[in-house]
């Protein structure tokens, strides 16, 4: 946890006061005390300090200790410099994914139907956003930046390459992880923003990488290795990282 995150709603002018999991890391990891300054930010807002006006145990039966602070937020953060189109893998895989896609810059996540997505996918619990959102937000506060990944479905894969996807990503430079490209293929120039598309653990079908390559989409491969999901993304992200 390297800056600690406010919702908006928790900053009262310029004081804000937390507990639970971000007060007992300031006590426990920080050693907190009256006067000490803290990074700190405003999800999908600023960052900046705030200094430690109080520390006091609440009066509840639990007596978790709170941590009232002076905000100052005054920066902007990172800004994010890349968008996902993702075909989902299993929900504990995702779990474990998504704060690592807020911690590296992405922007938005297009959760989409690609014919290897199982289908039961669709009614996990995870895609409710008081399930993902804290995850995003401890990856937010890993990284020290504060925009917000948005999330958005769409199962019927085609309609969405069809229909939608050349207005949300005009300009961008458009590359589909693919680990079958053909031998001596020269390798793609990548340039930013970037909209990257990431198939299923099974695959994308070779209809759907010609889908996208005619949308102008450039194949792109990490090698010969059939990676998993969550190990593909962050190598991929981290290959592309500005």
């Amino acid at each position: 946890m390297n800056r600690i995150l406010f919702e908006k709603n928790e900053i009262d002018g310029d004081i804000a006061t937390f507990g639970g999991e971000r007060a007992a890391h300031v006590m426990s990891v920080l050693h907190g005390e009256v006067g000490q300054i803290l990074k700190t930010g405003e999800i999908d807002g600023k960052i900046g300090t705030s200094e430690i006006v109080a520390i006091r145990n609440s009066e509840g039966a639990a007596g978790e200790m709170l941590v009232t602070v002076r905000v100052c937020h005054a920066d902007e953060p990172p800004a994010p410099w890349v968008d996902l189109v993702l075909a989902p893998p299993r929900p504990r895989v995702m779990k474990r994914l998504l704060p690592q896609l807020a911690s590296l810059g992405v922007g938005k996540i297009f959760l989409v139907g690609a014919k290897k997505v199982e289908k039961d996918f669709w009614g996990a619990t995870l895609l409710k956003e008081e399930n993902f959102r804290p995850l995003l937000v401890d990856g937010l506060m890993q990284a020290g930046t504060t925009t917000m990944p948005k999330i958005e479905t769409r199962r019927n894969f085609r309609k969405f390459v069809a229909d939608e996807l050349d207005s949300i990503s005009a300009g961008a430079c458009r590359i589909v992880a693919h680990p079958y490209a053909e031998e001596g293929a020269d390798a793609p120039d990548i340039s930013h923003p970037l909209l990257l598309a990431i198939g299923p653990e099974g695959g994308w079908t070779d209809d759907e990488v010609a889908l996208l390559e005619a949308h102008g989409f450039a194949r792109y491969s990490l090698g010969p290795r059939i990676l998993r999901t969550d190990t593909a993304v962050v190598a991929l992200l981290g290959r592309f990282m500005p």
